[in-house]
C-alpha cells in the first residue's frame, strides 16, 4: 500500500502555514497585531517545525519542498504588496525585491536540480560563500528572514 504524501505530518503543518498566511493577509489592512501573530507563526515557527518534522519522520519529499518554497514565495510578495499599499513611494523597490526574490529562488531551486540534488539546500556550497552562510548560519538567515518577510 502506497502512502499518501499529502497526508504526512510536514505536509499538514505546511497547510496550517498556508491557512495562517491567508488570515494574515485578511488583517493586514486593519489589524496589523493579529497579522504580525499570523505571519510569523505561519513564517518562522511552524515553517521551523514542518522541514524539522519531515526530516525526523522520515517524510521528505518533493511535493512538500515545492510547497514550501511557494508558500514563502507567496507570502513574502504578499507582504511586499500591502507595503507598497503602505508606503508608496516606495514601490519600485518592493516591485524590484519581489522580482529578486522569485528569480533567485526559481535560478537556485534549478541549478541545484540541474547539478542531481533532490533539494535547493543539499547542494555543495563550499564554492559559494554567501550561500554557506545563507543555509548554514540559524542568526543570519533568522535575521535576513524578518527583514525580508519570509524564510530565505
Amino acid at each position: 500500500m502506497k502512502e499518501n504524501v499529502f497526508l504526512f505530518i510536514p505536509n499538514l503543518i505546511g497547510y496550517a502555514r498556508i491557512v495562517l498566511a491567508i488570515l494574515s493577509f485578511y488583517f493586514m489592512p486593519t489589524n496589523y497585531i493579529i497579522a504580525a501573530s499570523m505571519y510569523l507563526l505561519s513564517g518562522f515557527i511552524l515553517d521551523e517545525f514542518d522541514g524539522y518534522a519531515a526530516r525526523y519522520l522520515n517524510q521528505c519529499t518533493m511535493f512538500g519542498s515545492m510547497m514550501d518554497m511557494l508558500t514563502d514565495r507567496c507570502v513574502t510578495t504578499a507582504l511586499l504588496v500591502m507595503l507598497s499599499v503602505f508606503y508608496p513611494k516606495y514601490t519600485f523597490v518592493f516591485q524590484m525585491l519581489i522580482c529578486l526574490d522569485i528569480a533567485s529562488h526559481w535560478i537556485h531551486m534549478q541549478s541545484s536540480l540541474l547539478k542531481g540534488g533532490a533539494s535547493h539546500k543539499n547542494i555543495d556550497l563550499s564554492g559559494n560563500f554567501f550561500l554557506r552562510i545563507y543555509y548554514h548560519s540559524w542568526v543570519i538567515t533568522s535575521l535576513l528572514s524578518f527583514l525580508c518577510g519570509s524564510e530565505l
